[in-house]
């Protein structure tokens, strides 16, 4: 009995004693993993395999990861991560890593705006950048506007920082198309569009910086997926989801009186998440006239805004989720004289779902909308700038309300079909005040209705080395329900009923991929593409400086025909090269067409003209040669010319307004953990016209800006930030009194964010 208790004991003590022999036996195998810029790469999945076994582990919030396995033996590391180039290496034991991560080429970039679905960008036949967070916040301006600046190709109506600019002068082109106060490129916010819906102007300080995740910048003609506007491309401005607890504050100040803050938090509690972000700046501008053409009534330029946003996100299982957001810009703006101002309020909202079933495929549905009211006032100015005389006042309230639907799913083996329906409102009032010996003097007020519904179905065939992807869209546009009315006091008031117009537009499209092998792509596209005309260039008489330009309520649409062609090459080094050649045709675009110049005004009308015609070459450069450097850049040629005009044939052969023939941007980026972050970026523009007639030259300019900024600790983060180092005279526009843009400005802040 006695023996049999020794026996039992001493299997106990055996038992007991086999975790403390095998711990001592196990083999710790570990490191830290740091993204390019050396900050630690939290809640990375590690594989480690030592011979046939397999463990996985996950960076924690310092980027440190360790394994224990039974063996001294070396042992195999992999890590794949989205945004990062693979990694593949030996860990020895009890011997700790550091192991840097470096991005991954932009080709295998993962983007949903160019074919509405999730490609990599080397399976688009569009030629598509993708502008990081970091890389917007690493320029010398706070505006997203400008920041968007380093897209090579990307033109704004007028060369003004969007700082100080009209609202009515911020529409954006692609491809050399140019732009009016309307956009011939279509700008959205997680594919909801977000351009002014009576004027096509966008409104760049709507979304809180610190709640933008990527912008993706797709060039060439997409109406068969997106409707009107996408004739050069479409802006698609991604925003964070709500994540796990974290917050960020940015607080920021330098010359001409600017100063910024801007501030984010998040969290999650079991499947609901929040997010709310908001920003305040205020800058007291500059004065845009150059010092010899002065007068007693030029002013500074300057803006002082605040929007904020709440989203709110809730997810239900693995296959369904539910968002809810709400928008609200409030936004003033001095426009270089005391009595020429301007004013906006904004809400917009969006709500919607998504469910996500293997069998019956992916669907999203969504509703948006916005309530805005625009003010301004005008006057005219004598040549000599030495008074001013209030002219007319107005008022703008737009109502929007949309929605959308679309329905994805692998069909066959290879073969994705993607479809659906897209649906948006615009009512508005515009209501002027004519102003005379500075007494009210009658009124213009036009009411009218907007609604486009459009259906599209797109089939995706993907398989190496081919993607093949054909697309049609069918809009209904309809111009309802306006009426004018005009009055001269003592006259009475005339109403004047505009008759309604519809146009039913078809635009399809057809993109293909060849990947030669894993270094070389080519690409091939065709497509139509259309641009209804805006209530406010059917309704509304606009005026930047002397320069007055005419509605017209008999503008037709804009009809588009391109096609590009392209390579992609994949370098050493982190290195990839994409080089398109483009050729846009445009039938009836709208411009402003000169009736008449004096010395004190220039007034022009809205017309369709005959045709325009973009074609040109472009090329995107995007480099790493050392973990610690990147390098990116592009170039743009676009000769942009009227090609058709029988009422006016000398036009034929001139420039379009405000679109240079080259454009040229170029940054270098140097990231280190110990000293922080530096960025140069150049902007190179040719000289253009200000004007149809080619008569108001433009020169061209080289515009330099530095950006700094240096980490201490966990939690802070200092920056400084310079615009246009060289101070160059860069002139925007002559209206016909030249105006220049953005002279030398330091700026300076401070960053406060939860630790990664």
């Amino acid at each position: 009995m006695h023996r049999r208790a020794r026996r039992l004991a001493a299997l106990v003590l055996i038992f007991l004693a086999m975790p403390a022999a095998l711990a001592q036996a196990a083999h710790r195998f570990s490191g830290v993993v740091r993204a390019p810029d050396g900050q630690p790469a939290a809640h990375i999945y590690v594989a480690i395999r030592q011979g046939t076994l397999v463990r996985d582990t996950e960076t924690d919030s310092n980027g440190r990861f360790s394994v224990d396995l039974p063996q001294s033996a070396p042992a195999q590391i992999s890590i794949d991560a989205p945004a990062f180039q693979p990694v593949a290496t030996t860990l020895l034991p009890d011997s700790p890593r550091r192991i840097g991560l470096a991005l991954r080429p932009a080709s295998s970039r993962v983007v949903v705006t160019a074919d509405r679905m999730p490609l990599a960008i080397d399976q688009s036949a569009n030629a598509v950048q993708v502008l990081s967070s970091r890389q917007l916040r690493r320029t010398a301006t706070p505006a997203l506007g400008d920041q968007l600046r380093q897209v090579t190709g990307l033109q704004y109506f007028r060369r003004s920082s969007t700082l100080v600019a009209n609202p009515t002068i911020q529409g954006v082109s692609l491809r050399g198309l140019g732009s009016t106060a309307a956009s011939r490129s279509l700008v959205l916010a997680n594919g909801v569009p977000i351009a002014d819906p009576f004027g096509g102007w966008v409104y760049w300080d709507q979304i809180p910086q610190l709640a933008i995740e990527d912008v993706e910048v797709v060039d060439g003609g997409v109406s068969s997926l997106y409707g009107s506007s996408a004739i050069g491309g479409v802006i698609n401005i991604l925003e964070r989801e709500p994540a796990r607890a974290m917050y960020a504050l940015d607080a920021g100040g330098g010359q001409e009186g600017t100063r910024s803050f801007s501030g984010i938090a998040s969290g999650t509690h079991g499947p609901w998440g929040a997010l709310a972000a908001g920003d305040w700046l205020r800058t007291d501008g500059y004065i845009e006239i150059p010092v010899p053409y002065r007068g007693p009534v030029d002013t500074a330029a300057n803006v002082n805004y605040q929007n904020g946003e709440i989203n709110l996100r809730r997810k239900f299982g693995s296959t369904g989720a539910a968002f809810l957001r709400g928008n609200l810009l409030n936004e003033a703006r001095n426009n270089g004289t005391p009595l020429q101002k301007n004013g906006t309020r904004l809400w917009r909202y969006a709500g919607g779902g998504s469910w996500n079933d293997p069998t019956a495929g992916a669907l999203s549905l969504q509703l948006f909308g916005s309530q805005e009211h625009y003010r301004q006032s005008f006057s005219a100015v004598p040549l000599n700038q030495s008074r001013e005389t209030l002219t007319r006042l107005q008022h703008v309230s737009t109502q929007q309300l949309g929605g959308s639907a679309q329905w994805a799913k692998l069909v066959l083996p290879h073969l994705t079909a993607v479809a659906g329906v897209d649906m948006n409102d615009v009512r508005a009032d515009d209501a002027e005040t004519p102003i005379h010996n500075s007494l009210p003097n009658g009124l213009a007020d036009t009411t009218a209705r907007q609604r486009d519904i459009g259906e599209y179905a797109e089939l995706v065939y993907a398989r190496e080395p081919w993607t093949i992807s054909g697309s049609m869209r069918v809009d209904t546009f309809l111009n309802l329900d306006a009426v004018q009315y005009n009055q001269t006091a003592p006259a009475p008031v005339v109403r004047t009923a505009i008759p309604n117009r519809s146009e039913t537009i078809p635009s399809p499209r057809l993109g293909v991929v060849r990947r030669i092998n894993r270094f070389v792509s080519l690409t091939g596209s065709g497509y139509r593409a259309f641009r209804s005309p805006t209530m406010n260039e059917l309704y509304r008489r606009g005026q930047v400086g002397q320069e007055i330009t005419l509605a017209n309520p008999q503008l037709q649409s804009e009809r588009a025909t391109g096609w590009e062609t392209g390579a992609e090459f994949v370098l050493p080094g982190s290195t990839v090269v994409r080089s398109s050649y483009f050729w846009t045709e445009v039938n009836r675009p709208v411009v402003a067409l000169t009736l008449s110049t004096s010395p004190s005004e220039i007034l022009n009308q809205r017309e369709n003209l005959g045709q325009i015609r973009s074609r040109g070459v472009s090329l995107q450069y995007q480099s790493q040669p050392l973990q610690w450097l990147q390098i990116t850049g592009g170039y743009q040629y676009a000769n942009a010319t009227v090609t058709q005009f029988a009422q006016e044939p000398q036009l034929v052969g001139k420039w379009l307004p405000q679109v240079p023939h080259e454009t040229a941007t170029a940054q270098v980026r140097a990231v280190s953990r110990r000293w922080g972050t530096a960025s140069l970026l150049g902007t190179e523009s040719g000289r253009q016209f200000d004007d149809d007639r080619n008569v108001y030259l433009l020169h061209g300019y080289f515009q330099l800006d530095g950006y700094v900024s240096h980490s201490i600790g966990r939690r802070f983060e200092v920056y400084g930030a310079m615009e246009n180092i060289f101070d160059r005279s860069i002139e925007v526009g002559k209206t016909p009194v030249l105006t220049l843009g953005t002279p030398r400005l330091a700026t300076f802040g401070v960053r406060l964010h939860s630790p990664p």
